[in-house]
């Protein structure tokens, strides 16, 4: 393994936005590649130039004039870490206006819901989108499947030299995360308050998001214990997965489900190590549910995807919207698996066109009509 994954999907919805935007902004967590991602990008442009905005000599480049600087560059202009100067959104706005669009700009920033809601604001129609995720399985290959679920999919932690390596980083990140990203969000949370409400949640991965009982073991309010939540979420460290429910005659549960984002994260909060000490974990089944819930999102998109379930225990952990039909996933850590009578309930009730039971074998096999077991190596490719 060299230490450059080619990001071949998520480098050309890059180059397709640059092409189509004056302005496209990469969002996600801290040291997921977005900018190994730009300089990938920039690779087949003949002009372009970078600050870095976490460099106190690029934030005094851009200080005194920076509408200024910014109008006299053409080509490709690269604004890493935006978040840490706002102001420049404003300024932004009517260099995107221009009518020739002499230059095209690329912001990077770690993801905040005050970053998010300050581009809507500011740049709205003049800005694209792409979320940038760790490495995907289509980008690793088949064969680091278990290293990926293990390690997780922050570039650093995956491609460290040995396992033990890994995990001194992803241990490190959280130290950092905590004390210094967060901080830096403007968010004043102490860190260890909200270490130990990330390790609580780390116990309730794949369940029930539970305000009460999780502010009970804070000493807290629901209010706080759902802003923590928030703080996690809109920093891409926890996914909060709706529920989908509507007219069908039975009561359906109506919170979200919560997850932690990266498998190898959640393997650090939980003291996993080794590959032995995850297949003998009470988690182990609802790691598996998380990786494969991230990587099958990757393909299919996270904006018409949910779970549902009924109060009197029929569950499907994924459904999604695709092109106007509704797809079903079952995540399950077995070597052969088959069908549920929960998945028999979701395909009555839901009216799904087809579902499809996730696990990490090798052979994709029926198992009922419209029901299939798949390995998650063809989720990538997968045409329903």
């Amino acid at each position: 393994m060299t230490n450059e994954v080619e990001r071949t999907r998520l480098l050309a919805d890059l180059n397709i936005r640059l092409s189509e935007s004056p302005v496209t902004i990469l969002l996600g967590a801290r040291q997921t590649g977005k900018t190994t991602l730009a300089r990938m990008a920039a690779r087949k442009r003949d002009i372009v130039r970078f600050f870095d905005l976490e460099v106190a000599a690029d934030r005094t480049a851009l200080a005194a004039t920076p509408e200024k600087i910014l109008s006299e560059i053409t080509g490709l202009v690269v604004l890493d870490e935006v978040q840490r100067v706002p102001s420049l959104f404003e300024i932004l706005r009517p260099l995107a206006d221009r009518p020739d669009m002499p230059a095209r700009f690329l912001l990077l920033g770690s993801a905040s819901p005050d970053l998010v809601r300050t581009t809507s604001e500011t740049l709205a129609g003049r800005a694209l989108v792409l979320h940038i995720p760790g490495f995907m399985l289509e980008e690793v290959g088949i064969e680091r499947q278990n290293d990926l679920w293990l390690r997780g999919a922050f570039p650093r932690s995956f491609l460290a030299d040995d396992e033990a390596a890994s995990l001194r980083w992803r241990e490190s990140f959280i130290d950092t995360f905590l004390e210094r990203d967060i901080p830096k969000l403007g968010i004043r949370t102490p860190a260890e308050t909200l270490r130990r409400f990330w390790n609580m949640l780390s116990h309730f991965h794949g369940q029930i998001w539970n305000a009460s009982e999780l502010a009970r073991s804070l000493a807290a309010n629901e209010k706080t214990a759902r802003h923590y939540l928030d703080i996690l979420a809109g920093a891409y460290m926890i996914r909060v997965l709706p529920a989908w429910h509507e007219n069908i005659g039975k009561r359906q549960v109506k919170s979200s489900k919560v997850y932690i984002r990266d498998s190898g994260l959640l393997h650090a909060l939980l003291g996993i190590r080794t590959r032995a000490q995850l297949e003998s974990h009470p988690r182990y089944g609802a790691s598996w549910e998380g990786f494969a819930l991230e990587q099958t999102l990757s393909r299919f998109g996270d904006r018409n995807a949910w779970f549902w379930a009924t109060q009197r225990g029929a569950e499907l952990d994924l459904m999604v919207l695709y092109e106007g039909r509704r797809i079903g996933f079952e995540f399950k850590c077995a070597d052969a698996p088959g069908i549920t009578r929960s998945l028999g309930i979701a395909l009555t009730d839901l009216k799904l066109d087809c579902a499809f039971v996730v696990y990490p074998g090798a052979k994709r096999y029926p198992l009922a009509d419209r029901v299939e077991a798949i390995p998650l190596a063809e989720i990538p490719t997968l045409k329903p």
